[in-house]
């Protein structure tokens, strides 16, 4: 399957890979996570500036060229290691522990990600948002800035929350088709996420049935909260909880910070288990 049909796009602009490589942590400690090597654009830079790095890439053949291009030149690729496969089939903690991350460790991941399963993805790194010190990732505009998004803006909604659960997304710069070969029908960005999020500060005692509540609030935009949860539980006890959570009947999924949403769940859930 050609790249491009798996969504990517190279980043072959040596300029915008200087600027995006000027963003990243430098640290030759760091073991690093690249996902979608392609045919080593960013690789040989980022195997530089660290101890260890693992390149993930699904296409069997772009894997094989860059093997082959690192028995060829060892010197100008140093600690590399080729993981072919999907990432999203991938145990991330596994592949850092066989390079030689320490329990106590945390490791970094970069990625030029197909901008189809960005989300996926995203959550698919979350499973080790303990384990994981930032992510820096090159996706479509569009939803880096949803990524970024405040309450009240018109970008925000449950990947906002998401993402702000787990790190602080911050949108680096913005980078244009031209960049990539071929080039995108979109603009693009670089996302940068230091970890832990909001999370650490919140009392969620499950990740996943918080965010899965928090889809639910969001799952008709233009409905209120207690139109989204009444499908759940009886209208009074959506009422309650809104009323005890501090909110009105007519609030709205995108109105809420991180803390309310986590207080609208607590009390929702003592509803469901009353």
């Amino acid at each position: 399957m050609s790249r491009q049909k798996l969504g990517q796009h190279f980043l072959n602009n040596p300029a915008w890979q200087s600027r995006i490589l000027e963003k990243l942590p430098s640290a030759p400690s760091d073991i690093w996570i690249e996902i979608g090597a392609g045919q080593g654009q960013l690789t040989r830079h980022l195997s530089k500036r660290a101890r260890r790095l693992i390149a993930i890439e699904t296409d069997p053949a772009l894997a094989e060229n860059l093997r082959t291009e690192i028995s060829a030149h060892p010197n100008e690729w140093p600690n590399v290691e080729i993981a072919e496969g999907d990432v999203l089939s991938l145990d991330l903690l596994a592949l850092t522990r066989k390079a030689g991350l320490a329990e106590n460790e945390k490791f970094r991941v970069y990625g030029n990600l197909p901008y189809y399963i960005t989300s996926p993805i995203l959550h698919h790194l979350f499973q080790w948002s303990d384990r994981i010190a930032s992510i820096h990732i090159v996706i479509q505009l569009e939803v880096a800035q949803r990524t970024a998004a405040k309450p009240r803006s018109r970008d925000y909604g449950y990947l906002s929350v998401a993402c702000q659960y787990y790190g602080h997304p911050e949108i680096s710069f913005k980078i244009p088709p031209g960049a990539f070969r071929p080039p995108p029908k979109v603009d693009s960005a670089l996302v940068s996420m230091s970890l832990p999020g909001e999370r650490v500060n919140l009392s969620v005692r499950d990740d996943a049935s918080f965010l899965r509540f928090v889809q639910v609030c969001f799952a008709h935009k233009r409905k209120t909260l207690r139109n989204n949860l009444r499908p759940q539980d009886s209208d009074e006890n959506v009422l309650n909880a809104l009323a005890e959570s501090g909110l009105s009947r007519d609030s709205r999924a995108e109105e809420l910070s991180l803390a309310q949403f986590a207080n609208l769940n607590a009390h929702f859930r003592q509803k469901l288990d009353s």
